[in-house]
């Protein structure tokens, strides 16, 4: 049985329902977010700057294999945050229940989204769609682990010791880091969404895979120009760690996407 077209007005009254849904869901989690935050705080936020750092303490073992790596094992790293305005703290405290809500309350989005579009779709669009919304899903919190276990750590490990003078005490701000870490995780999470926004252009036939082949070379110049601005170190084994996953990116997203129309040829007159 068809489903009864909506008008103009169901649509906007289906709209409504699903942001306040949406905005529900948010403000619940950042509540949660917000009751257990100095506890997240302690154990995730601020787990990069010390020594014991799981992804560390995997790098220290790998260098004992490898001589080529920098030294992860110095159990005196210590980055030490400080507080320079008087509200920054509670600021930092309700920010950041935010966007641990909308990272924990994503597939719950993604599912909003999928509702209301749904009544718009093809029985077969409605299948496909299903999986990309899922895939997308799934690379976006890819995309964060890998920005907290590896972009963000390597990057704050790298600046942090970096030093001009040793005259200087090197002291991170409050704002800075969490402006930093926020950045870093959720680029990442938005940079694992390539794939599929590739898909979505060849869908709508602006993206094929000559595209990928030809710019291939390119591509690997940017991503290497890309992965020393995130991670401003010197040595090659910080830069790869984000390069491989980017590139990784750049040739997933030619698998997804379509293949070149083939050109008829045109009859010849008789």
């Amino acid at each position: 049985m068809e489903q009864e077209e909506m008008s103009f007005w169901d649509h906007l009254e289906e709209l409504r329902w699903t942001l306040f849904r949406s905005i529900l869901a948010l403000f619940v989690f950042a509540i949660g977010g917000f009751a257990v935050m100095p506890w997240l705080f302690d154990h995730v936020v601020l787990a990069p700057c010390f020594s014991n750092f799981v992804t560390y303490q995997m790098l220290c073992k790998v260098s004992a294999h490898l001589s080529l790596l920098p030294d992860f094992c110095n159990d005196s790293f210590h980055v030490d945050i400080v507080n320079i305005k008087l509200a920054s703290q509670f600021f930092t405290h309700m920010t950041t229940s935010f966007w641990f809500a909308l990272v924990l309350t994503f597939p719950y989005l993604v599912y909003e989204i999928w509702k209301f579009i749904q009544p718009a779709l093809y029985d077969n669009e409605k299948r496909n769609v299903r999986w990309v919304f899922l895939f997308g899903t799934i690379m976006f919190f890819i995309g964060c682990a890998v920005g907290y276990f590896l972009v963000f750590p390597m990057t704050l490990r790298f600046l942090a010791t970096y030093q001009l003078s040793a005259a200087i005490t090197e002291q991170v701000s409050l704002d800075s880091y969490m402006d930093n870490f926020l950045m870093l995780i959720f680029v990442m999470g938005i940079v694992f969404e390539l794939p599929l926004v590739s898909w979505l252009l060849s869908q709508l036939g602006l993206l094929h895979k000559s595209f990928f082949a030809k710019f291939r070379r390119h591509a690997i110049v940017g991503l290497l120009v890309a992965a020393a601005f995130i991670t401003p170190s010197s040595d090659p084994f910080t830069l790869s760690i984000v390069f491989f996953p980017l590139y990784f990116l750049y040739e997933l997203s030619a698998f997804f996407v379509k293949k070149d129309p083939v050109e008829e040829p045109d009859e010849e007159e008789a």
